[in-house]
C-alpha cells in the first residue's frame, strides 16, 4: 500500500477505489464538523449605520409625542363641535350662519357671557317670542357704561350717555334721553317716571292733568340758574319741614295759603314769654319778597328800620 501510494518518476500513481472513497469520506466528515467554513470576520464599526440614532432619534421621538398630542386635542375639539355645537353633515342643527353676519339659534340655547360686536342687534322672528332666562340670575345687557338689566320684580336702565328708544319698522324715536332737545315725552300709556336723580332744563304736565312729584324720603329741587315753579294751583305736602333756600330773595307771586293749624299757639293768649328762645315774624312785600322780623314785643307789626320792600 505504502509503495502504491507513492509517486514515480513518470507522474503520480492512481488510487484504487476504496482509497478514493476513505479520502471523500474523510473530506465530508472534515466540512460537516467545520462551522465556521465562509465566516469572514469584519470590524461593526466600519461598517454604514441605518436609521435614527443619537441626537435625531430623540428628536424624532419629541415629534412623535406632539404629534400625539396634537391629535388628542383635534379629537377634543371634533367631539365639542359635534356633541354641543351639533355640526353634521347636513350642516349646524342648533344655529345658521348667513353672508349678511347674521346669526341665527334653531334651537334653545344655554350660553354665559356674550360679547357682541360693535352695533349689534338682538331680535326675534316676525311670529315667534323671544324668550330670554336666566337661571336665578338678572339678564343683562351691557355695553360701555350702558347696562340694561332684566330681573324677577324690575327692570333697569342705567347709562351715563342718555338712551333712546327707536322704532325698527318706522325708524320712529318713541323716548329719548336727549337733553339738547329740551325736554322729552314719555311714551303713550306712561304716566308715572320713577327715577333716583334726574337732571333737566324743564318738568311740565299736560294741560288738564297735574303734575305729582313724590318722594319716600327727601326730595331735592335745585337748579343752577334758579328754580321756577309755575301753576294754576301749586300745593306742597310734606311729613316733616319745608326748606327753601335762595342765595339772593325768595319771590312767591300770588296768593300764599299757610296753614296755621299746626303751629303752636298758646292757650293763654300770652304770646312773649321768656323761655330762652328767639322769635321771629313772617313778613311779606307787595311784590311777593318774604323777609323776617325778631319779635321783640307784644303786637308788633312788620315795621322794621331796615326794609327789604
Amino acid at each position: 500500500m505504502a509503495a502504491a501510494a507513492e509517486q514515480s518518476s513518470n507522474g503520480p500513481v492512481k488510487k484504487s477505489m476504496r482509497e478514493k472513497a476513505v479520502e471523500r469520506r474523510t473530506i465530508n466528515k472534515e466540512h460537516n464538523s467545520n462551522f465556521k467554513a465562509g465566516y469572514i470576520p469584519i470590524d461593526e464599526d466600519r461598517l454604514h449605520k441605518t436609521g435614527l440614532r443619537g441626537r435625531k432619534g430623540n428628536l424624532a421621538i419629541c415629534v412623535i409625542v406632539l404629534l400625539f398630542i396634537l391629535a388628542v386635542i383635534n379629537l377634543i375639539i371634533t367631539v365639542v363641535i359635534w356633541v354641543v355645537i351639533r355640526i353634521g353633515p347636513s350642516g349646524c342643527d342648533s344655529m345658521e350662519f348667513h353672508d349678511s353676519g347674521l346669526l341665527r339659534f334653531k334651537q334653545v340655547s344655554d350660553m354665559g357671557v356674550i360679547h357682541p360686536l360693535y352695533k349689534s342687534t338682538i331680535g326675534g322672528r316676525r311670529n315667534e317670542d323671544l324668550v330670554i332666562t336666566g337661571n336665578n340670575q338678572p339678564v343683562i345687557f351691557q355695553q360701555g357704561s350702558t347696562k340694561l338689566s332684566v330681573d324677577k320684580d324690575k327692570t333697569s336702565i342705567t347709562s351715563n350717555i342718555g338712551m333712546e328708544f327707536i322704532d325698527p319698522r318706522t325708524q320712529n324715536t318713541l323716548f329719548s334721553t336727549d337733553y339738547e332737545k329740551h325736554e322729552f315725552h314719555l311714551p303713550k300709556g306712561v304716566k308715572t317716571l320713577n327715577v333716583q336723580r334726574a337732571s333737566t332744563e324743564r318738568i311740565t304736565s299736560n294741560a288738564t292733568s297735574d303734575l305729582n312729584i313724590k318722594a319716600e324720603g327727601r326730595a331735592i329741587v335745585r337748579g343752577n340758574e334758579g328754580v321756577f315753579i309755575m301753576g294754576k294751583t301749586i300745593e306742597f305736602r310734606m311729613g316733616g319741614n319745608m326748606e327753601l333756600k335762595a342765595e339772593n330773595s325768595i319771590v312767591l307771586n300770588g296768593t300764599v295759603m299757610v296753614s296755621t293749624s299746626r303751629l303752636p299757639s298758646s292757650s293763654t293768649g300770652e304770646l312773649l314769654y321768656d323761655d330762652g328762645w328767639m322769635r321771629y315774624k313772617l313778613c311779606s312785600c307787595a311784590d311777593g319778597t318774604l323777609f323776617r322780623v325778631k319779635v321783640e314785643s307784644r303786637n308788633m307789626g312788620c315795621q322794621t328800620s331796615s326794609n327789604p320792600c
